[in-house]
C-alpha cells in the first residue's frame, strides 16, 4: 500500500491526468491531439494513416496482417505482435480498442526483446470480449486485469464490437488500470505483494517479468479474431 504523502500526491496527480484524457478524446475526433493535449505533453503513437510508428516484435517490419483501414489500426487474423519502435519509462498511455466476438488479445509494457515472446518481460493489460472468450471466467484474465496477476472488476467493458478506451499508466513501480473511465486496479511492481504473486504463477519462471526500468510497448497480434486500435497516445511522464 502506497503510504507516504508525497507517493499519495503524484498517484492523485496521474488519476486526474488519466481521466481528463478520457474526456477531452471522447469530444474530439480521431487521432488527433488538442492544442491542450500537446500543450501537456500528449503524442500520438499512431497517426490514423501508417504503421510508422510500430514495428514487428523482433523484427524491423511490421506483420502484413496488421493494416489501416479509414483511421483504424486492425488485424483481423492470428499474426505476429507489433511494438513501438520508441523505449518508454514512465508514461501514460491511452487508447481505444474493440474486439470482434470472442477476442482476446492484449497490451504489453515495459518490455523487451531479449526473449522469444514479449510477455516473458512485460505486464499486460489484457483485452477480452470476457462475454464469450474462455478468459473471461476468471477475473484474473479478463478485460482490464494485468494479466495472471491482479483481477479486473467484472461489467466495465463493453460488448464484443464496441469501442473502449484504456489508460495504462507506469510512474516508478506504481502501475494502474483505467478503462472507459474507471480505474481497475492497481499494483505495485517488486513488492512482496507482487513478488508473491509473480511467484505462483507461470511469470516465476522468466527472470526478467516485470523488473525492468523501461521498456518497449506491445500489442499482441498472435490470438485470432479482429482487434482494431484507435487513438493511440503517449505522454511521458517526468
Amino acid at each position: 500500500m502506497i503510504g507516504t504523502r508525497s507517493q499519495l500526491r503524484a498517484v492523485a496527480v496521474i488519476g486526474l491526468l488519466c481521466l481528463g484524457v478520457s474526456n477531452v478524446v471522447a469530444q474530439g475526433a480521431i487521432n488527433t491531439l488538442t492544442a491542450a493535449q500537446k500543450k501537456d505533453g500528449w503524442r500520438l503513437l499512431f497517426d490514423g494513416k501508417t504503421t510508422a510508428g510500430f514495428r514487428g516484435y523482433k523484427t524491423d517490419t511490421v506483420p502484413a496482417a496488421w493494416h489501416v483501414v479509414e483511421g483504424v489500426l486492425t488485424k483481423t487474423v492470428g499474426t505476429g505482435d507489433i511494438v513501438t519502435k520508441e523505449v518508454f519509462q514512465d508514461f501514460a498511455l491511452q487508447f481505444d480498442w474493440k474486439l470482434a466476438t470472442g477476442g482476446n488479445s492484449g497490451v504489453f509494457y515495459r518490455a523487451n526483446e531479449e526473449f522469444d515472446h514479449i510477455y516473458w518481460t512485460g505486464p499486460e493489460f489484457q483485452l477480452l470480449d470476457d462475454a464469450n472468450a474462455p478468459d473471461g471466467k476468471n477475473r484474473l484474465t479478463s478485460a482490464g486485469s494485468a494479466y495472471g496477476l491482479y483481477a479486473a472488476p467484472a461489467g466495465v467493458v463493453k460488448a464484443a464490437d464496441q469501442w473502449n478506451t484504456s489508460q495504462i499508466i507506469v510512474k516508478g513501480n506504481h502501475v494502474e488500470h483505467w478503462m472507459n473511465g474507471q480505474k481497475l486496479l492497481e499494483y505495485e511492481l517488486l513488492s512482496p505483494d507482487w513478488e508473491a504473486k509473480v511467484k505462483a504463477s507461470k511469470f516465476g519462471v522468466w527472470p526478467k517479468y516485470g523488473r525492468l526500468a523501461k521498456g518497449i510497448v506491445g500489442f499482441q497480434g498472435d490470438h485470432n479474431g479482429a482487434l482494431s486500435l484507435r487513438n493511440i497516445m503517449i505522454r511521458e511522464i517526468k
